[in-house]
């Protein structure tokens, strides 16, 4: 026997299952994590411990180790990379990093061994392991990504177990019809990396029942689908059904902070193999906390750079994802002492990857910790970012705000000024609601958020919502108040879909959901739910709602690429090409030029609490003004499918207290 054979035996506590004995051998430092090769499997993850690592075996839903691995670090470490290669493993097992007296997950494992079922409390009852499963043939057919230009994406933000009422992939792929007929192509899907959502340990204090992390904004993982949404298999059958739908997929990615929360978190991945290399931490080793969560993710040191473009490319060569939306990702512009970079590296590297050359890059430019980067977060002029300006100052000019009307203009344009110097109007995400904050419904029935159930004093959540409750606080039975409260709601879905930029709508809002003024849900499992029953009765709001998706996607003028010019555009007032731009203005109007089919548009917003006597310009040459939207209209008359169904609006029109308007020339 080799000298190099006796020190493999004397290391290793050789393992035994059903007569099977496991050899072990030097292995290679890459590809990171677990992989089959010819000779077995290969294992590789970097730590900045030099000694005194093993690997443990498991069978599935064991506790007990069928075989450790004590490390050598002058056999089994590459620079900073621990490895070792295994023979004669079942097709399905379960491992652990061993550090010390710590068992960690492998940050690389494309699969975690946690509980299929929803509020199990696995993570505080089982100590959390990595699985591997033989690598599995799907047959993905002739799928391809629909590849829908920017301009053209109408991006729905949706949770799914929400969407599904408890399911997963599966279910899913049954609600995809109602995708379509609302007229969606893009969904962002909320994180669906393992997450644990129990880690809450609060109850609500209104009815005693436990608070969860719902959303899933704490990665445990990034690498591995949540067990409580379904399998790998399951999740890949979704995105090939939503792209046979000609439906992007766009992934919501939390990779500026993880689950081990501040240094008196769980330990269970990154603290245990590199706590310095893998955080931002202090001179003294204390969290720097720029994401609110108790950790920084340390993006610009390379192993953090690398794991994060690894698994980039992993979900889109093995899951064929269609673009990510990086939550608070600023954070990856911060250097490992957490000071932000001109040029950072791992979003360069992104920019530049070919694998994710094809893929829509969406920031949401800002931090928990005061960095705010909207219009110049760095782009490779690739990445769109999150508006949330749009989102401010179309909610201030809607309720009646001083000094709203000329940046309200500038939001309807694409937001030039923002994006003007190196990008496209659709490189401007712009929202009105998303699943942080006020659903539709209650941006217009609340004033001020109602956190209370969240176990918190109310204390957390937005306090600056630029709502407007139309008259009371949250629910009534007066009749004026309700249909003033829907009016409200088809302005901001006008605004949003004549928009220059690339719109995303909240889930739920099309039928009108509410979350009884919460404006941070996080902690909610039911109250999130998707509320199939009242789809089916509010059939007036949803069909204008799904009415001006359409109008948007049939009609170029809102989906133009470039911004506009003198030649694109005419601004107006309540009066002919005198428009208002004085702080206290409250109409705003404009004429979108038609260069082919002269079929210009004339859109007004009227958001003043007095009816408003409009002098409209002159159509272009043979045509006629014709009405389309007016959300002061009780339906079906606030959205025409038939321009023609009336006749053609003269040179005056009276517009309605906080009303909008759609004509075009025909």
């Amino acid at each position: 026997m080799s000298q190099f054979i006796k020190k493999i035996a004397n290391t290793f506590q050789l393992g035994y299952s059903e007569g099977m004995q496991y050899s072990f051998e030097r292995g290679c430092p890459n590809p990171l994590g677990a992989s089959k090769t010819d000779e077995g499997i290969n294992f590789a993850f970097h730590s900045s411990i030099e000694e005194g690592v093993s690997l443990l075996l498991y069978s599935t839903n064991s506790k007990t180790p069928f075989a450790q691995m004590i490390l050598d670090p002058k056999i089994h470490r590459t620079g900073s990379i621990w490895h070792v290669r295994v023979q004669n493993l079942p097709h399905i097992f379960e491992y652990g990093i061993k550090v010390g007296s710590r068992i960690l997950i492998d940050p690389y494992a494309k699969e975690v061994n946690s509980t299929p079922d929803w509020g199990g409390h696995f993570y505080a009852e089982n100590q959390p392991l990595a699985k591997f499963s033989a690598p599995q043939s799907f047959d993905w057919g002739n799928d391809v990504p629909p590849r829908i230009p920017f301009q053209d994406l109408i991006i729905y933000e949706m949770h799914i177990r929400g969407f599904t009422h408890g399911g997963g992939f599966q279910k899913m792929v049954e609600k995809i019809p109602h995708l379509k007929e609302l007229g969606v192509n893009a969904v962002e899907l909320l994180p669906i990396f393992e997450f644990d959502e129990c880690e809450n340990p609060r109850n609500n204090p209104e009815t005693g029942r436990k608070l969860y992390n719902y959303w899933g904004y704490s990665t445990i993982n990034f690498f591995s689908l949540m067990n409580r949404y379904g399998t790998i298999e399951e999740f890949k059958n979704l995105v090939k059904e939503l792209h046979r739908n000609k439906i992007e997929v766009i992934l919501d990615v939390v990779y500026n902070h993880t689950s081990e929360g501040s240094d008196k978190g769980r330990t269970v991945s990154f603290r245990g193999l590199d706590e310095r290399g893998y955080y931002i931490l202090g001179p003294k080793g204390e969290y720097y906390n720029f994401s609110g969560c108790g950790n920084t993710f340390n993006c610009n040191n390379p192993v953090v750079s690398r794991l994060i473009l690894d698994s980039l490319r992993y979900w889109v060569s093995e899951m064929h994802i269609d673009g990510f939306r990086f939550d608070l990702a600023s954070i990856l512009t911060r250097d490992p002492q957490g000071h932000p970079m001109a040029d950072p590296p791992v979003v360069k590297a992104i920019s530049q990857d070919p694998l994710l050359s094809g893929i829509k890059l969406i920031a949401e430019a800002w931090d928990a910790a005061g960095l705010y980067q909207v219009g110049y977060f760095p782009s490779y002029q690739k990445w769109a970012e999150w508006n949330g300006k749009y989102r401010d100052i179309v909610r201030k000019f809607l309720k009646g705000t001083d000094g709203a009307g000329g940046p309200f203009a500038g939001a309807l344009s694409g937001s030039q000024d923002l994006y003007g110097h190196d990008r496209k109007p659709y490189h401007s995400i712009n929202f009105v609601t998303a699943h942080d904050g006020f659903t539709l419904k209650d941006l217009c029935s609340y004033n001020n958020k109602h956190n209370f159930s969240n176990g918190e004093n109310n204390q957390d959540g937005a306090n600056d919502n630029e709502s407007w409750n139309c008259g009371q606080e949250g629910p009534t039975d007066n009749t004026k108040i309700i249909q003033f409260r829907c009016r409200q709601s088809r302005n901001f879905i006008v605004a949003l879909m004549v928009s220059l930029g690339t719109p995303m709508i909240l889930m739920g809002d099309e039928y009108g959901q509410t979350h009884q003024g919460n404006n941070n849900t996080w902690c909610h499992d039911e109250l999130n739910w998707f509320d199939w029953s009242e789809l089916s009765k509010e059939t007036d709001f949803y069909r204008f709602f799904r009415s001006i998706v359409l109008l948007r996607k049939k009609n170029p003028l809102f989906r133009r690429s470039e911004f506009l010019t003198a030649d694109d555009v005419e601004w107006h007032g309540t009066t002919p090409y005198h428009a208002d731009w004085s702080p206290t203005s409250r109409f705003i109007a404009y004429i979108l030029k038609d260069k082919v089919k002269q079929e210009d548009c004339y859109i007004a917003f009227n958001a003043s609490h007095l009816r408003t006597n409009v002098q409209l310009p002159p159509p272009p040459p043979h045509k006629k003004w014709h009405r389309i939207v007016d959300t002061a209209l009780d339906p079906p008359y606030d959205f025409l499918d038939d321009p023609f169904q009336f006749p053609h609006i003269k040179m005056a029109y009276k517009m309605e207290a906080h009303s909008s308007i759609i004509l075009i020339a025909l």
